[in-house]
């Protein structure tokens, strides 16, 4: 298969990436950047250099494809309306990857019962994102909506990633800064008390979704993307253990903000993100083998 990718040098991209042409695709993958024309290269990716501004090029590629995934920037409205119309009466594949702070709740490290099912984001279900999430649902639901215009788009939500990646950036967004705190202060944190909880999956199983749903996902499926969850206290002992530091310790969240920046501490570290993605393993028989993050920190952080 033919398929152009979008975020090819990003930690989920590049996975991606490296993945596909290991069973055997042709990916076309987009950066911006020059730098990583020879890398995707040796990768066995064919470079397209240009941004997810370029709607054109996205137009043009898209036609050209089997199929797109956009790996690259979710909240880019424009890119999302360039696939759509691109792929218009064509059946081609558009997966569209999301995530799931969409159902975040800021809750400065405090924990929360809430827990979203995939029927949750219906439309026309009660459930309402946060003012500054909307933005998001609204191109998640585009992305759904095109398979009324005959394209066999899904949208891909992941929670909380963790492993190495195996493309040209191999770190995710939120356990790797929490590691970085912790080596550059001596002292590992977390948001408040850190009881907030956050699902997740493993990049591998990520991946394995991915391909299961170029292959046969059905038209307008929004799949939650998780296998397992943890508080953010439990992810921080498990780094104050497997870099041998003092116990964690909490931030208030303005000093929080301070280090990580808004969007990050309050909502990738300091809020709740509880899914349950069951539409994955009935669709596509999907079943993911990674089961514990902290497991995994503690075998692979140094």
């Amino acid at each position: 298969m033919r398929i152009f990718l979008t975020g090819a040098t990003g930690f989920i991209g590049g996975s991606l990436a490296t993945r596909l042409v290991a069973s055997g695709h042709h990916v076309r993958g987009l950066t911006r950047s020059a730098a990583a024309v020879d890398t995707l290269r040796t990768q066995g990716v064919e470079p397209v250099l240009g941004s997810l501004d370029d709607t054109a090029l996205l137009a043009e590629e898209a036609r050209a494809a089997d199929a797109v995934v956009n790996a690259a920037d979710s909240d880019h409205a424009a890119a999302v309306a360039a696939f759509t119309q691109a792929l218009a009466d064509s059946g081609k594949p558009l997966l569209h990857t999301s995530g799931s702070s969409i159902v975040g709740e800021a809750s400065n490290g405090e924990a929360s019962d809430e827990v979203y099912r995939e029927a949750d984001i219906a439309e026309d279900g009660p459930w309402r994102p946060a003012p500054d999430k909307a933005p998001r649902v609204a191109i998640d639901r585009a992305v759904m909506a095109a398979a009324t215009r005959g394209v066999r788009s899904v949208v891909l939500c992941n929670s909380l990633i963790y492993g190495t990646g195996t493309g040209v950036h191999p770190d995710s967004v939120q356990i790797p800064r929490l590691v970085a705190t912790a080596r550059n202060t001596g002292t590992v944190r977390h948001v408040g008390p850190g009881e907030n909880v956050w699902s997740t999956v493993h990049l591998t199983d990520v991946c394995d979704l991915y391909l299961r749903a170029l292959e046969g996902a059905p038209p307008g499926a929004f799949y939650f993307v998780e296998n397992g969850e943890a508080s953010f206290r439990a992810l921080t002992e498990a780094i104050a253990t497997a870099l041998r530091l003092p116990p964690p310790q909490p931030w208030d969240i303005e000093t929080a903000i301070a280090e990580w920046g808004y969007e990050p501490a309050v909502y990738a570290l300091g809020s709740n993100s509880r899914v349950r993605g069951q539409a994955a393993r009935t669709d596509l028989d999907w079943r993911p083998t990674h089961t514990s993050a902290t497991d995994w920190i503690l075998h692979h952080t140094a």
